[in-house]
């Protein structure tokens, strides 16, 4: 593999000095770029965008082109394990993700297989090794996949969900269930990134997007305690370089030092929470990733410039800090914006490493 031309969203990762304060967006790869829209319908619908290396590879580089971004993430879904635990998992149309079989029993979680990651997810992988040659070193990738609480929710309820009526009913009427379900998931989430970063992913974060919706006790049981194992599981070190690991709990500013004390490297961080706080709190231990609202995109240059400069300053002349959206970049952000605050992210933070 190629040396690293920009490596400091691994330095920042790693709370070592860098020249201005890294940044890259959640979902950077997505609806909002006319580009990513015409090969998504040139591949015919979203599954096969993903199960398609090269295709995955085009719009993981596509916003790479457009903006000067320091991390590249894989293109794929969260959901690409549940499916390959025989879910059946499919899109409709204005609906999002939904599952042919619902998880709701003992019985159906002890039916539920293990895949074998290298083979039944073997098209995350190749899509992890195409983009890592196709980039040659310009970012690192960032390997990914959703919490074991976060993938539960959508295999008990069968998709979205507003309400977690079906898991929440588990959780506190049958929770040695829930547990069996969680720790299946967990050793499969475990294998799973150790296997993207066997192909050659830099850093791998685990997206807990529901964490948020549990009460504090529920949220160290049945969430941070399948964090904590896989990242005790994971591989840490590849190719001679450290693979630091990013755990992102949605709305868990509550509970940033429990988080921080599981041994990641850093802890992502959403927009409800002051970036100044979450660093006096945690930012001896971990580096902070985030933590601007999506929907200052929305609003001219001069409010996005002025929202990127506040949290710099809030964060300070401290190490750690990787810049990004508190939550994904939405579908309806013009292209301009995202640029606008990419380059206001770099150019402001400059100060704060002289």
């Amino acid at each position: 593999m190629s040396e690293l031309k920009n490596d400091r969203f691994l330095r920042a990762l790693n709370r070592e000095p860098v020249d201005v304060t890294p940044v890259w967006m959640m979902r950077q790869a997505g609806r909002y770029l006319p580009e990513y829209r015409e090969t998504r319908a040139t591949a015919g619908d979203f599954m096969s965008l993903c199960k398609n290396a090269d295709f995955a590879c085009e719009v993981t580089i596509q916003p790479l082109e457009r903006f000067p971004l320091d991390a590249a993430i894989l293109f794929s879904d969260i959901l690409t394990v549940p499916d390959a635990m025989g879910l059946g998992l499919y899109f409709e149309t204005g609906e999002g993700p939904k599952f042919k079989k619902a998880v709701r029993t003992e019985q159906d979680v002890a039916a539920l297989p293990l895949p074998n990651v290298s083979s039944d997810l073997d098209y995350v992988m190749n899509a992890v090794k195409t983009i890592r040659a196709e980039l040659n070193g310009r970012v690192p990738l960032i390997g990914f996949s959703g919490s074991p609480w976060t993938l539960a929710t959508y295999m008990v309820e069968g998709g979205s969900t507003k309400d977690f009526r079906h898991i929440k009913r588990m959780m506190y009427e049958t929770p040695e269930v829930m547990h069996a379900l969680l720790d299946k998931l967990a050793v499969t989430v475990t294998a799973y990134l150790n296997e993207q970063i066997r192909s050659g992913a830099q850093a791998v974060q685990v997206f807990d997007t529901w964490g948020g919706v549990l009460s504090g006790p529920c949220y160290r049981e049945f969430s941070l305690k399948y964090m904590q194992q896989i990242v005790d599981g994971l591989i840490r070190e590849h190719d001679g370089r450290k693979v630091p690991v990013i755990l992102f709990t949605k709305n868990g500013g509550q509970w940033l030092e429990a988080i921080a004390d599981t041994g990641t490297d850093a802890l992502g961080l959403d927009w409800t929470t002051n970036i100044d706080e979450a660093r006096a709190r945690v930012g001896g231990k971990v580096a902070i990733q985030g933590n601007m609202d999506p929907c200052v995109l929305y609003a001219g240059p001069e409010r996005i410039r002025a929202e990127v400069e506040d949290i710099l300053q809030r964060f300070g002349n401290n190490p750690g800090h990787v810049f990004n959206l508190g939550h994904g970049i939405h579908q309806y952000v013009d292209p301009e914006n995202a640029k606008v605050f990419v380059e206001a992210v770099h150019e402001l933070s400059a100060k704060y490493h002289a």
